[in-house]
């Protein structure tokens, strides 16, 4: 299913009509529109959370020092984007805001790719990611098994690396505690 967007002014009271079944987020002034991520879709995305999470968020076998949120949605002035991962280093973000939104730019994103998003993932919230000074940018596409991973470099995402297959990955900024990129992929026990 593709994006459908609807051509005027959206206000953040467009999004509060959507119904629950739907990702509404604002880019440029317009309202885009998607469905919910599919189940291997999210599978995937709750995967690499709870795999980052351990030792980066929690610090167990791992350095700590990060939050790791799920869909957040992120107001930036007047866009309203919500990837499908998000990370904020503990020394920029204390502690995680008891709110419904956050307006501080995660260090870290992850857009797992639809069938419907890929440009909008690719082109559109990268260009939004990049204004916003998020640091690093990976794109998960479960269809190919693969994580590119890019870096903003004086205002431009560098490609760092497409990371691959069932080996393990030291992808940046996590480079510090091997990727179970077989994990990621797998869909039963």
């Amino acid at each position: 299913m593709s994006d459908t967007v609807v051509r005027r002014s959206a206000s953040y009271d467009d999004i509060l009509a959507l119904p629950e079944h739907v990702v509404g987020e604002i880019v440029d002034g317009e309202l885009v529109v998607q469905p919910r991520p599919a189940l291997r879709h999210a599978r995937a995305a709750v995967s690499l959370g709870a795999f980052l999470d351990g030792p980066f968020g929690f610090g167990g076998r791992g350095p700590g020092g990060w939050w790791f949120l799920s869909e957040p949605e992120l107001h930036f002035g007047a866009d309203v984007v919500v990837p499908d991962l998000a990370g904020w280093r503990v020394a920029r973000m204390p502690e995680v805001p008891d709110a419904p939104w956050c307006e501080l730019a995660p260090d870290w994103v992850c857009e797992v790719l639809s069938p419907g998003s890929i440009r909008h993932d690719r082109v559109i919230k990268s260009a939004i990611y990049a204004r916003n000074a998020v640091r690093w940018f990976w794109i998960m596409d479960v269809q190919q098994r693969t994580i590119e991973a890019h870096e903003l470099v004086q205002n431009r995402w560098e490609l760092i690396g497409t990371f691959g297959g069932n080996d393990p990955a030291l992808i940046p900024p996590f480079d510090t505690v091997a990727l179970d990129l077989a994990a990621l992929w797998r869909v039963r026990a």
